[in-house]
């Protein structure tokens, strides 16, 4: 059996030194990529495979990292990626706007290896689990309406078969139960259309 891919991260920095720096210590566990500008960071970022995570300077020229960011979080496709600062000085201020534009840590200059290498083992693993619950939620929406539709088959099926036994013992009573089957059902279809109905009313 064939391992997993391994985790893609994108690394933006307009320094060449900490692009080398994060590439070395990264590249042994995860499949690293590297920018050294906010456009190609975006170009890069939609591009399959798409990064799980990504290390952002703030501080570049043309685009910064916070720009960067918001536009990664507006787009469906890079969204769900986790964005890291990195940053030579923080106060909370700087903080604040970064976690705004949609970063989930921040990582100080100069970079320590064994903080680097834990923040993005533990980042990933978050990613990991929300992904996870993200897609067994999808999948469970989905089912419930597939079997919210197989019961409503049922219904209708019993509701003829009904009709159809009562129509063998008694004519009257049978076309009595299929008009009402048909009024409850014209019934049902104009309901749907109000909001107030239209979630129990699939």
């Amino acid at each position: 059996m064939s391992n997993p891919p391994s985790p893609v991260i994108l690394v933006v920095d307009d320094t060449p030194d900490n692009l080398v720096l994060a590439s070395e210590l990264l590249s042994p566990r995860y499949t690293v990529m590297v920018a050294n500008s906010g456009v190609s960071a975006l170009r890069l970022a939609r591009q399959e495979p798409i990064p799980s995570l990504v290390l952002l300077d703030i501080r570049m020229p043309e685009m910064d990292g916070y720009e960067v960011c918001r536009q990664l979080k507006a787009d469906p496709i890079t969204k769900d990626i986790s964005v890291i600062f990195l940053s030579a000085q923080s106060d909370a201020e700087d903080d604040v706007r970064g976690f705004e534009a949609g970063a989930v840590d921040y990582i100080a200059k100069p970079i320590s290896p064994a903080i680097l290498q834990a923040r993005v083992a533990a980042h990933l693993t978050l990613k990991a689990t929300a992904d996870y619950l993200r897609d067994k939620s999808v999948f469970l929406a989905n089912e419930v309406a597939r079997r919210t539709q197989e019961v409503t088959a049922i219904q209708d099926v019993m509701i003829l078969a009904m009709g159809s036994l009562a129509e063998t013992r008694d004519n009257e009573t049978g076309n009595h139960i299929r008009r009402t089957q048909l009024y409850v059902r014209a019934l049902a279809e104009h309901l749907r259309q109000h909001p107030r109905f239209a979630a129990f009313l699939t």
